[in-house]
């Protein structure tokens, strides 16, 4: 296979890594006392601080007066503030689980939006996640089960991912820089939204420690270099067909979960998960 055409695979798989591990920086912010939205806040300004220069050096305009790129935006800043709420909150191999649902409603949508086809093995797939889904929310007494706030942010969140990257596909006349931009000023939008209803004062920024600034600094730098990667690879690849490389996420998740907070797995969360990468890898193969 040509470099050229292992491009795009990299560039998901780098994505996928930073958001397998970037949980445990968010967490160690929520430790020190600023929550997962007021951390997504400040980061997102940072790498858009990083952005600007970068647009200026590659002399990159980026028109942002659209309903299309304001649409991405909201739906973007949305996946990604719930995905972090919830990884906060919840058990992190779960909600990456739950998360990667998300295949299972990019079928439908790249059906109806891209009119991508949609044979016979795409709905087995989905039946095959939803198996996996029901036996991850299956307890005694109840047919589904979600326990907690993550849960539910962890759909809610691969849902949205879902929809940003039918629409990243959608939208050919938007420039990687146009929809990585998007993005991050979504998540800086949907924050302000929810710092409107947060009764918790804003931490100022002599609130941060130096180990606080450098850790924030890093997530913005990856987050800057793993967005327009991901946007390059999502334009490349059929949406159904790149979710499976962002199943290596999972995998760092696991590892780094349990090496680093020494979370451990249900035994119907490790079955409900074969299930569910199962239906994805299926979704996905070409």
């Amino acid at each position: 296979m040509k470099i050229k055409s292992w491009l795009p695979i990299f560039s998901l798989l780098f994505g996928a890594f930073v958001w397998g591990i970037i949980w445990y920086p968010y967490r160690l912010m929520a430790n020190a006392g600023v929550s997962g939205i007021y951390s997504s806040f400040y980061v997102f300004i940072l790498t858009i601080a990083i952005a600007l220069p970068y647009f200026f050096i590659t002399k990159k305009k980026v028109p942002i007066w659209s309903k299309d790129f304001w649409l991405l935006a909201l739906v973007a800043g949305y996946t990604n503030i719930s995905y972090v709420l919830a990884v906060i909150d919840g058990e992190v191999v779960r909600v990456m689980l739950l998360f990667y649902l998300s295949p299972v409603w990019t079928i439908f949508l790249a059906h109806f939006m891209l009119n991508e086809d949609t044979q016979k093995r795409h709905y087995i797939a989905v039946f095959i996640s939803l198996i996996g889904a029901f036996i991850m929310f299956w307890e005694p007494g109840y047919l589904i089960h979600l326990d907690s706030k993550s849960d539910w942010l962890a759909l809610s969140s691969g849902l949205g991912f879902a929809i940003t990257n039918v629409m990243t596909r959608k939208h050919e006349h938007m420039t990687v820089n146009q929809k990585a931009l998007a993005i991050w000023l979504g998540v800086i939008v949907v924050a302000i939204i929810c710092i409107m209803f947060d009764k918790n004062a804003m931490p100022t920024l002599d609130f941060f420690r130096p180990v606080d600034a450098a850790i924030m600094m890093a997530i913005a730098l990856s987050l800057f270099l793993s967005t327009l990667l991901v946007q390059f690879g999502v334009t490349q690849i059929k949406a159904v067909e790149a979710s499976s490389f962002f199943l290596f996420e999972i995998v760092v998740a696991a590892i780094s979960s349990y090496f680093l907070v020494g979370e451990s797995i249900a035994f119907n969360e490790w079955l409900g998960g074969i299930f569910i990468i199962t239906g994805v890898i299926l979704s996905s193969k070409n």
